[in-house]
C-alpha cells in the first residue's frame, strides 16, 4: 500500500512539472516572436559612390518614393531586416534609372532585390555610379 502511495505522489509531481514547463515554454515563445511588420522598415538607406570624384553620400529613401541624385533616379519599394541577430541580413527591392539614356526600353540600370551582405549576387552596373544597401529602418 505504501508503494502505491509513493507512485501516485511521483506521478502528481511529474504532471505538475510538465504543466509548469509547458506554461513557461508558451510564455517564452510569445515574448521572442517577431511579426513580419516589425522586420519591415519604412526607410531604405543606400550609399552612392561617384566613381569619378570618389565621393560617396548616404541617402534615406522612403519606401515607395523616388530620390534623384544627378543622373540617377532611385526608388525603393520594400526593405526587410532578417529575423536572426547573429548574422544580420538586409534585403530591399530597388529600381534605379539612368536619366541620360534616351532609349526607354533600357532605362533601368537596376531592377531587383539588393542584399547588404553580398552585393555581388545582383550587381548594380553603371559606369559612373555604384550603389549598395546599408540599412532598413
Amino acid at each position: 500500500m505504501l508503494l502505491k502511495k509513493n507512485i501516485r505522489v511521483g506521478k502528481i509531481k511529474l504532471n505538475l512539472f510538465l504543466l509548469v514547463f509547458f506554461i513557461i515554454f508558451l510564455i517564452g515563445n510569445k515574448s521572442y516572436s517577431t511579426s513580419s511588420d516589425e522586420l519591415e522598415g519604412n526607410y531604405t538607406y543606400i550609399k552612392i559612390l561617384d566613381k569619378i570624384s570618389s565621393k560617396n553620400i548616404l541617402i534615406k529613401i522612403e519606401n515607395g518614393k523616388e530620390f534623384k541624385h544627378k543622373d540617377l533616379l532611385i526608388k525603393s519599394f520594400k526593405c526587410k531586416n532578417s529575423e536572426f541577430d547573429d548574422n544580420p541580413e538586409i534585403t530591399a527591392y530597388v529600381q534605379a534609372k539612368d536619366l541620360t539614356v534616351k532609349n526607354k526600353d533600357g532605362v533601368f540600370v537596376f531592377n531587383g532585390w539588393m542584399f547588404s551582405s553580398s552585393p555581388s549576387i545582383t550587381p548594380f552596373d553603371h559606369p559612373v555610379y555604384d550603389i549598395w544597401l546599408v540599412g532598413c529602418y
